[in-house]
């Protein structure tokens, strides 16, 4: 895969609530860096929300969705963390944490209607987050002299966006600095196409490579 794209994660936290022949599934997603932040995230829903009868949980962590876990909290074995778990890997998101509380309504689901309802929570939940794509990039960086900087920082304003990479914000001492992160396929690419913008004038180093988050286009 060219454009070295990994599994997406949240921008923030977002709850989203379902309701089930009387029973109430409000579902606490959140986005985290380790398992230990998310247990915390899990205490914290739990604390809150006490008066739930179950606190089902599922969470991804690892740059690769390397770590995975399910509990079904009293619920029916493998009808509440696993399909909760499952939404998660088919949404192909990694560093998030999903909570599902659930309010008992009185009116017994079944393990199939219990499946479908665990599933349907985070996916609903997953519907309402921003999430934010991700993938590794090169860093590519230049100096480029205050009179031309206008120029070439306009440049790759729209390269970016033609390129899937991302732009950082420049820096001024005694030239402008400019630096963003390109696919590695597409460092050749950007190289030329500075070449022709400036007449050879501006030269480029490509530096360490780094997963970043890539804006929504």
């Amino acid at each position: 895969m060219t454009t070295g794209r990994l599994p997406s994660t949240i921008a923030a936290p977002v709850e989203h609530t379902l309701e089930i022949k009387r029973s109430v599934f409000l579902t606490h997603l959140a986005p985290v860096a380790s398992v230990e932040e998310a247990d915390a995230v899990i205490a914290a829903v739990r604390k809150l929300r006490w008066d739930a009868r179950h606190h089902c949980t599922a969470l991804v962590v690892g740059t690769r969705a390397d770590r995975q876990r399910s509990n079904d909290d009293g619920e029916p074995a493998g009808t509440a963390g696993v399909p909760m778990l499952e939404v998660l890997r088919r949404r192909e998101v990694t560093d998030v944490v999903a909570v599902v509380s659930r309010w008992f309504g009185g009116v017994l689901l079944g393990a199939g209607g219990l499946v479908r309802a665990y599933g349907n929570a985070v996916a609903s939940a997953l519907d309402d987050a921003d999430v934010v794509g991700r993938a590794l990039r090169t860093q590519v960086s230049m100096e480029v002299p205050h009179a031309d900087a206008g120029r070439v920082l306009a440049f790759l304003h729209q390269w970016v966006g033609g390129h899937d990479a991302v732009l950082d914000p420049p820096t001024y001492g005694q030239a402008a600095v400019l630096s963003l992160w390109v696919p590695a396929d597409q460092v050749p690419t950007l190289d030329a196409d500075l070449a022709a913008l400036t007449g050879g004038a501006v030269a480029t180093h490509a530096g360490e490579i780094r997963v970043v988050d890539l804006p929504a286009r």
